[in-house]
């Protein structure tokens, strides 16, 4: 059997599960993820974050992780091009997010910055919002153009978010977070997150809020924070998109990685014949079935499958359901 013929199937992964300070129960009740911990503010559902490697829960290949996927299989797994662009790491980070109370406001590197600090990617970024409590907010950038200085005071005087944009949110919003963008999402929030393959945030703001198991307040990042912020006022912070019903409609297109999103009701056949890349779905309402080489895979909403670049073409089937599709 050809090396390819073995990874000619749509793979999902076990999810990492975070404990996060600001994490509730809904990604546990509401996408029955499995856990017995409480606070679980985040699914890492494919990753390949050092000592986070996602490991393969189906198929011939369950067991295997992530980063001996992309080892074995090459360019059949990953696509031609990113493998010559990234060699045997995976450039993106997929994550489901539960913020019960608000996360810290916090800002991310660019690459550059995050290559010299700490030899990592830099951590660009995109949000979809899944479900909200009423009158959820996220904190997306400053509602004023700031200088360094003017922003160091409202640090110091506790008086930041006084210069931050708000938004107020509903299920459907999306947006585009560069490195740069100061951020936090705010509490009754559920939200797809996208990403690089990045670990590394500047937590700048953290409402005083104290570790449980240091009994400190937990580190905040102001001096590293100060170089990687951009400080200028945008017109707007949130994306913009059409939906086409049963079809991909662009939603977030970037240098790092591309998304688009599938509003299902009824049958959509997908060729990828001329798409050098995986593809990633994630389903963010409802739920369908995917068909793939004649054999049916469900994909419940808060659920992840990869479609290795080896696969031509896929079937999507559902009375109503929403897919977020991510590729390079």
């Amino acid at each position: 059997m050809k090396k390819k013929d073995i990874i000619n199937y749509p793979i999902k992964f076990e999810p990492i599960l975070k404990e996060r300070i600001w994490g509730g129960e809904k990604l546990i009740t509401t996408f029955k993820k499995q856990s017995n911990k409480n606070n679980i503010g985040e699914s890492w559902e494919i990753s390949d974050v050092k000592g986070d490697v996602s490991i393969v829960s189906n198929g011939a290949l369950k067991g295997t992780t992530l980063k001996e996927l992309i080892k074995t299989y090459k360019e059949d797994f990953v696509g031609s091009k990113v493998y010559k662009q990234f060699g045997e790491n995976f450039p993106i980070l997929i994550k489901f997010i539960d913020a019960k109370t608000p996360l810290s406001i916090q800002v991310h590197p660019n690459n550059k910055l995050a290559k010299e600090r700490h030899n990592s990617f830099g951590k660009n970024e995109m949000w979809y919002v899944m479900d909200v409590d009423k009158d959820a907010e996220l904190i997306v950038g400053f509602s004023k153009n700031v200088s360094e200085k003017e922003y160091v005071e409202a640090l110091n005087k506790g008086k930041v978010l006084d210069i931050l944009n708000s938004e107020k949110i509903i299920t459907g919003d999306t947006f585009y977070i560069p490195t740069g963008r100061v951020h936090a999402i705010g509490a009754g929030t559920v939200l797809a997150e996208i990403q690089q393959t990045s670990d590394v945030t500047y937590r700048i703001y953290d409402y005083n809020r104290v570790d449980a198991a240091t009994g400190k307040e937990r580190e905040l990042h102001t001096e590293l924070a100060l170089e990687a912020i951009d400080y200028k006022l945008y017109s707007t912070y949130k994306t913009d998109y059409q939906l086409i019903k049963n079809d991909s409609s662009k939603l977030v297109h970037s240098p790092y990685f591309k998304t688009d999103i599938i509003q299902l009701s009824g049958e959509l056949i997908k060729d990828y014949s001329q798409l050098d890349s995986f593809v990633i779905y994630m389903c963010v309402e409802g739920d369908l079935i995917l068909t793939c080489n004649n054999k049916e895979y469900k994909l419940n909403k808060g659920e992840t499958i990869l479609i290795p670049a080896v696969i031509n073409s896929v079937s999507l089937k559902s009375d109503n359901s929403t897919l977020l599709e991510v590729y390079l």
